[in-house]
C-alpha cells in the first residue's frame, strides 16, 4: 500500500477541490459534516498564518485530510492547537485514520485538542487508540419553527435594528469581545474573521439583529440559513447571540433569541438549530425553555 503524508500551510486549487469532494463524500456517508465552519473557511479561502493542512494520499488519491490550527490558538494555547480530521469513506478500515492522526500528533508536538463531529463510534475508537480522552462536548439543539413563540419584550430604552455592512463591523467586534470575554474561541474574532463570513453565500444582514441603546449596540442575534442541512433539508440557525455585560439579567438575550426565531420562521423554514457548550448550564436552560432539544453531540478529545 503506497501511502504518503503531505503537510502544507497553503492548499493549491486542485487540492482544495479534492478536499471539498472528500468532505462531501464523508458527510453523505456519515450523516454529519466532518469539518466545522472555521476549518471550511480556511480550506476555501486560505489558512491563517501558522495553520497547517495534512493530506494523506494512497496510491495517488486523497484518502484523508486534517487541519491543524496554529500553536498560539487563543482558545487554549496552553493545551496545544485544535484540529480536525476526516478519512474518505472509500479508504476506511485500512488503518489510515490512525496514520493520519499520528501525523497530526507529531506535527502538534503531541499536544492536541481534536474535534469529532457527531460523536461517531469510529471516531471514539480512533481517539482511544491514540490515548486521547474525552474533554468537552458541544451540543447541537433544534426545535420546529411551527411551534408558538413566547412573547419577550425588549428592556426599556432598547430597540432592534439590523446590521449594516461597512458601518457596524468595529462596533460589533468590540461588543462580541465583551460578550464572550470568557469564551476566546468566539470573543477573539478579528475583522478578517467577520469579513470572511460576510463573503459567504449565506450571509444576510437582514437576519443579523443588533439591540441598541442610545445608538450603541448592547446585544445581537446573528442568524444563519443552511440551504442544505446535514440531512439535505434547509434549516435555520441561531448562529450567535451575545449580550453586553451591562445588559445581563435584563431579559435581552431571551428577547433577541425570540426575535431571530421569528425572522427564521418568516422565511418559511420548518426548523432551527444551534450550538451550545454542554457545560453552559444557563444557556442550555434558556434554550430548553424555548423548546430546543439535544440533537447531535460534537466531542473534543485531548491529549
Amino acid at each position: 500500500m503506497n501511502v504518503r503524508v503531505e503537510i502544507t500551510e497553503s492548499l493549491g486549487d486542485e487540492q482544495v477541490t479534492a478536499v471539498l469532494a472528500l468532505v462531501e463524500a464523508a458527510a453523505e456517508a456519515d450523516g454529519v459534516r466532518p469539518l466545522n465552519e472555521h476549518v471550511m473557511l480556511q480550506v476555501r479561502y486560505g489558512g491563517v498564518p501558522g495553520a497547517r493542512a495534512v493530506l494523506l494520499h494512497k496510491d495517488g488519491d486523497l484518502a484523508g485530510f486534517a487541519h491543524l490550527d496554529p500553536p498560539g490558538d487563543p482558545a487554549g494555547p496552553e493545551e496545544g492547537p485544535s484540529g480536525e480530521l476526516v478519512v474518505h469513506p472509500a479508504f476506511r478500515g485500512l488503518g489510515l485514520g490512525r496514520r493520519l492522526l499520528d501525523a497530526v500528533l507529531e506535527a502538534s508536538g503531541g499536544r492536541l485538542r481534536l474535534w469529532a463531529h457527531g460523536d461517531l463510534p469510529a471516531a471514539a475508537r480512533l481517539a482511544r487508540s491514540a490515548g486521547l480522552t474525552r474533554a468537552r462536548s458541544l451540543w447541537r439543539m433544534r426545535r420546529p419553527l411551527a411551534e408558538p413563540l413566547p412573547a419577550a419584550p425588549l428592556p426599556e430604552g432598547v430597540r432592534l435594528r439590523t446590521f449594516e455592512p461597512g458601518r457596524d463591523e468595529q462596533a460589533w467586534l468590540a461588543l462580541n469581545a465583551q460578550a464572550f470575554a470568557a469564551h476566546p474561541e468566539q470573543g477573539s474574532w478579528t475583522i478578517d474573521d467577520l469579513e470572511l463570513r460576510e463573503r459567504e453565500p449565506w450571509f444576510d444582514p437582514a437576519g443579523f439583529f443588533l439591540a441598541v441603546r442610545d445608538d450603541t449596540p448592547v446585544g445581537f442575534h446573528w442568524t444563519k440559513v443552511h440551504r442544505d442541512g446535514d440531512d439535505g433539508e434547509p434549516i435555520g440557525e441561531v448562529y450567535v447571540v451575545g449580550v453586553g455585560p451591562g445588559e445581563r439579567g435584563t431579559g435581552l438575550g431571551r428577547a433577541l433569541t425570540i426575535a431571530g426565531l421569528a425572522h427564521l420562521r418568516g422565511l418559511g423554514l420548518a426548523r432551527v438549530m444551534l450550538y451550545v457548550d454542554e457545560e453552559n448550564a444557563a444557556a442550555v436552560r434558556l434554550y430548553e425553555s424555548l423548546g430546543f432539544t439535544r440533537w447531535i453531540t460534537d466531542v473534543m478529545y485531548r491529549r
